[in-house]
């Protein structure tokens, strides 16, 4: 059966990005000699999928940085050309997160590393995550796009771990309860 992953950081106010996408205040925390864990999440997923936001922010970031096959959800790229550079490393499509898990698992996929505001939210709704890991930067940006939205019903989670790091960021793991 296929599973669906969160891994993601928030402002302390609950924020993803600025509301123009601007991440600069989460850029300007990273700090490379600190190990927030990516590299062992990412280790056992098969694919990712992302929204349209999260797809635009990173191809202006430089080099495409993802090793798995990339599905991005989106209805204004459903239907367009991927550019020649990502073919054959990312796919558009306008399916539902439940249409899009079908397919996904109809090619051998197991593990799925859910990214970008809008669609972890539409798959929490849904009911397709199975865990969260949240980083937590210490700043209070005021607006912007929020990690979480309006749900149907409380989403209730179980905390596995919580560490700080120097740095001020604090990460928690959280299981989704069924």
């Amino acid at each position: 059966m296929i599973t669906a992953h969160v891994f993601i950081a928030t402002s302390l106010d609950g924020f993803i990005a600025r509301p123009d996408g601007d991440i600069g205040w989460l850029l300007e925390r990273d700090d490379p000699a600190e190990d927030h864990g990516y590299t062992d999440f990412i280790a056992d997923k098969d694919a990712i999928v992302m929204g349209r936001g999260s797809y635009e922010k990173v191809v202006t970031m430089g080099d495409w940085p993802y090793d798995r096959p990339v599905l991005v959800l989106s209805r204004q790229l459903a239907g367009t050309p991927v550019p020649d550079i990502l073919r054959g490393k990312v796919r558009f499509s306008d399916a539902t997160p439940q249409d899009a898990l079908a397919q996904l698992e109809a090619e051998g996929v197991r593990r799925v590393y859910v990214d970008g505001g809008q669609v972890v939210q539409s798959f929490l709704r849904e009911g397709w995550i199975a865990d969260m890991v949240v980083t937590t930067v210490p700043v209070l940006i005021g607006a912007g796009r929020p990690l979480f939205g309006a749900l149907p019903r409380d989403v209730s989670l179980k905390l596995e771990s919580s560490r700080h790091f120097p740095s001020g960021l604090v990460q928690s793991a959280y299981r989704v309860l069924r």
